[in-house]
């Protein structure tokens, strides 16, 4: 993390004790300040717009993640916290009902510590970038080299030649130079590019990344694919 600015703020919540003592000190190992709450009805009683993410486990006690994410979108203050599911349950419909509720990313236990890394930082970038973390110029402008994407014109470039994308192939592309060299999971995708829309398959993203591969011809190679985590675009 940048020593530069004030780290964020991540609530842990789950009722496996142990879980929340590995989260927590790894992703202070990494520069985030972590709080830990054991139960939706403890997490509650925070002062929650203190934070920046919340790792929210979906099995717990009276109160279940899902239901507390409810109560958070339903209350202004905490609307439009960024939430990750944290759960045993990996089902199509559970993910589905998880990203219904907002949910910015969904991950299934058992996890690796680096798999949780990767995925907060990929959420708090696009948080940052969706809250002006970015002059305008920039957002309306991402580069990598000669490749260019106007995001105010919808209009991607390389060596000032336009590439014709697709509506998915351009958003695709977007999403993957706001996190560059961040890997973002099959869901981070699916709930930024395909939010509004109900089923979507593991192979309709397949496709369209490897469509846009093609199409961008010396910077497919910068789209790598980490099997069992996702895609990434690295470039310095």
């Amino acid at each position: 993390m940048n020593n530069n600015t004030t780290p964020s703020r991540i609530l842990v919540v789950d009722d496996e004790e142990d879980l929340c003592e590995i989260l927590q000190f790894n992703l202070e190992t990494e520069g985030f300040e972590v709080d830990t709450a054991h139960s939706a009805e403890e997490a509650l009683e925070l002062d929650l717009t203190r934070y920046q993410l919340l790792l929210l486990d979906v099995m717990m006690g009276e109160i279940s993640g899902f239901k507390m994410a409810k109560m958070l979108r339903s209350d202004e203050k905490t609307a439009h916290l960024p939430i990750i599911f944290l759960t045993a349950k990996d089902t199509e419909n559970d993910m589905l009902t998880g990203f219904n509720l907002g949910a910015d990313d969904y991950i299934s236990k058992p996890f690796s510590i680096r798999q949780v890394i990767a995925r907060v930082k990929a959420v708090l970038r696009r948080t940052a970038l969706n809250n002006g973390g970015k002059d305008e110029n920039e957002k309306e402008h991402l580069t990598y080299q000669t490749l260019s994407l106007d995001t105010k014109r919808i209009k991607a470039t390389i060596d000032d030649q336009e590439v014709p994308l697709t509506k998915k192939e351009f958003e695709i592309l977007k999403l993957l130079l706001e996190n560059r060299n961040y890997v973002l999971s099959r869901e981070d995708i699916l709930s930024r590019v395909w939010s509004d829309e109900v089923y979507v398959l593991d192979r309709t993203i397949d496709v369209n990344i490897t469509r846009l591969r093609k199409k961008i011809g010396i910077y497919g190679k910068n789209i790598v694919t980490r099997l069992g985590f996702g895609y990434c675009f690295e470039g310095e």
